[in-house]
């Protein structure tokens, strides 16, 4: 039995990066309660935020969390329990994907989807990241209507 050699690992973009940390700092703050101030001291000493896209970091953090209030209500809507039951974890990679949706069209919507789902993947439970790929589509359908149905009709 011949096995196949694994493809070496794609390097991490600086925003995805940049996204791992802003996860990790929405974590810190639903759990440990720490405030922005704190999570943007915080995070430039982690390893690896030398690589991190520090201005998207900065920008969409303190974004998410100033729009938490409206995000969360666009959460809600498409969730099958209270917002406040979901893991840290998968509210903190809503959030940020919600917040990408809306405030980041330059970045095309599958892009936003795969990266939530990929964070979703890496930090939080098994299948957390089929959750969060469907609330994410639907509120891309919202959203981001005009692209979302160019692509479902193939254009």
């Amino acid at each position: 039995m011949t096995t196949k050699p694994h493809a070496a690992a794609k390097p991490k973009s600086a925003r995805r990066r940049a996204r791992e940390f802003i996860l990790q700092g929405l974590y810190q703050w639903r759990v440990g309660g720490a405030d922005e101030a704190a999570i943007e001291a915080y995070a430039p000493e982690m390893e690896g935020f030398d690589k991190a896209d520090r201005t998207f970091f900065v920008g969409t953090l303190r974004g998410v969390l100033a729009q938490r209030d409206d995000l969360v209500a666009r959460i809600a809507a498409h969730i099958d329990r209270p917002y406040e039951e979901l893991s840290p974890i998968e509210a903190g990679v809503l959030l940020l994907g919600s917040f990408e949706l809306i405030h980041h069209p330059e970045t095309p919507y599958r892009v936003i989807i795969n990266e939530a789902i990929e964070l979703a993947k890496a930090f939080g439970g098994t299948d957390g990241h089929k959750y969060v790929n469907g609330v994410l589509d639907k509120i891309a359908a919202q959203v981001r209507a005009q692209e979302v149905n160019a692509r479902q009709n193939g254009r």
